[in-house]
């Protein structure tokens, strides 16, 4: 859920399901019962402080930028950024071959095995290289790191040192996006800045999120 339209859309909830009988804190969450049973859970990106207004104070802490890092990569592609709520400070996107099939068998097939996967450690490398320059310098201001793409090549990225305390900052769950391009690492406020919601019908048990 957009930050900006939560409460409009919290309205339209009251509108539909009756006023709230419930709002408590769980878990770093805010869970909210409404007067024919359903129920809401409400949660951050981002950590917030309650206020004695639960429901006000969680709905305005979701609306105050962030100042976040991104780092997107993929077998081939990789980019990089730092976020001030949803504005680009700063950025970097690269991209190194990587073959992608072989039709040969045998003595070529493991020859080919092996050259993919040095320009794979060749692509692990120059993308550390770059999350080294212009995510590092940003690790004392940034509140949070978010990673997509292939999940292993990311773990490979963060395990360098140099980015320890980039990686003690690292949140989930990954963000879904397809290849780590500029327009994509554009996109990704969307999806770290959005509120988590999860609801759940009167007579209805569910762990799906909607958004």
């Amino acid at each position: 859920m957009p930050p900006d339209r939560l409460g409009r859309w919290l309205d339209g909830v009251a509108a539909r399901h009756g006023t709230f009988a419930t709002v408590e804190p769980v878990d770093g969450a805010v869970r909210v019962v409404c007067a024919d049973g359903t129920e809401v859970v409400l949660r951050a990106p981002f950590d917030w402080r309650a206020g004695p207004a639960l429901l006000s104070s969680f709905t305005a802490a979701a609306r105050v930028p962030h100042r976040a890092a991104v780092l997107l990569v993929r077998r081939g592609r990789w980019a990089a950024g730092v976020f001030d709520g949803g504005d680009l400070v700063v950025s970097k996107v690269d991209a190194r071959q990587v073959q992608g099939r072989t039709a040969a068998g045998g003595w070529s097939q493991q020859r080919f095995a092996r050259r993919r996967g040095h320009q794979t450690d060749a692509v692990v490398a120059a993308a550390a290289e770059t999350a080294v320059r212009v995510l590092a310098p940003h690790a004392g201001e940034v509140e949070a790191l978010f990673t997509g793409g292939d999940r292993g090549l990311v773990d490979e990225v963060m395990a360098d040192p140099r980015l320890r305390a980039l990686a003690a900052l690292r949140r989930g769950p990954a963000l879904e996006v397809g290849e780590p391009t500029k327009a994509v690492l554009l996109t990704t406020p969307e999806e770290f800045r959005a509120v988590g919601v999860r609801i759940v019908e009167p007579g209805e048990r569910t762990d799906s999120p909607r958004s």
